[in-house]
């Protein structure tokens, strides 16, 4: 459940992040990480300070000496509900302290990394997320957006005729359009917007062939 101290997290895919621990004693020997996402179980991340190895990311995990969770090379399935708990003498010390780890990715129709001038491409921006609901539930109660932007840092709406803008649901937004020999090293950016703040972006750069 959601409550007023939760941290809400939002990392592209790709880069690094940290998640901090609000409940931290004076050491990080009482600390216990758990993972959750509507997909999967609860998962032991870190025990009593100390690394979990037997779990599928632990070269990508870290503890912080301040007990934060450190996440390195995002992706996309890192999302969901992170809590960290603190236990002396196995008995659990205080409240948990959630962090909730938003990730903003984007996928290209085309596999190819230089696409032909002519051609179409669809670019899909997707902000995966999990905080007890629906991403498409949390982010209409929370006022938050995904965009399309150019270089210049302009939206790109549904009437500009050279892009198709489509959002098929509250959580993803595309952009197809068809490419030009100009569009050579042309960025788009994904932006995901809280209260109209940028919380975090993903460019898109085109390669022309």
């Amino acid at each position: 459940t959601s409550g007023v101290d939760d941290v809400h997290v939002f990392i592209s895919s790709g880069k690094n992040v940290r998640l901090p621990c609000n409940n931290a004693l004076h050491d990080c020997k009482s600390t216990t990480w758990n993972y959750y996402n509507r997909h999967s179980s609860s998962v032991e991340l870190i025990n009593l300070g100390i690394k979990k190895k037997d779990i599928e990311r632990h070269e990508r995990l870290s503890l912080g000496s301040d007990c934060s969770l450190n996440i390195t090379n995002i992706i996309k399935e890192d999302y969901g509900s992170y809590t960290c708990r603190q236990y002396v003498n196995d008995k659990q010390q205080g409240t948990d302290a959630y962090v909730y780890l938003h990730v903003l990715h984007v996928s290209s129709s085309s596999s190819q990394t230089e696409i032909s001038a002519g051609s179409s491409v669809t670019l899909s921006c997707q902000l995966y997320s999990y905080a007890g609901v629906s991403c498409d539930d949390w982010i209409r109660s929370e006022g938050i957006q995904l965009f399309w932007v150019n270089q210049a840092g302009v939206k790109l709406t549904i009437s500009d005729s050279r892009y198709q803008i489509s959002a098929p649901g509250l959580c993803i937004i595309t952009l197809t359009t068809t490419l030009l020999n100009e569009d050579d090293n042309r960025e788009w950016r994904c932006e995901v917007t809280h209260r109209n703040q940028v919380k975090t972006s993903v460019t898109y750069t085109v390669k022309i062939s």
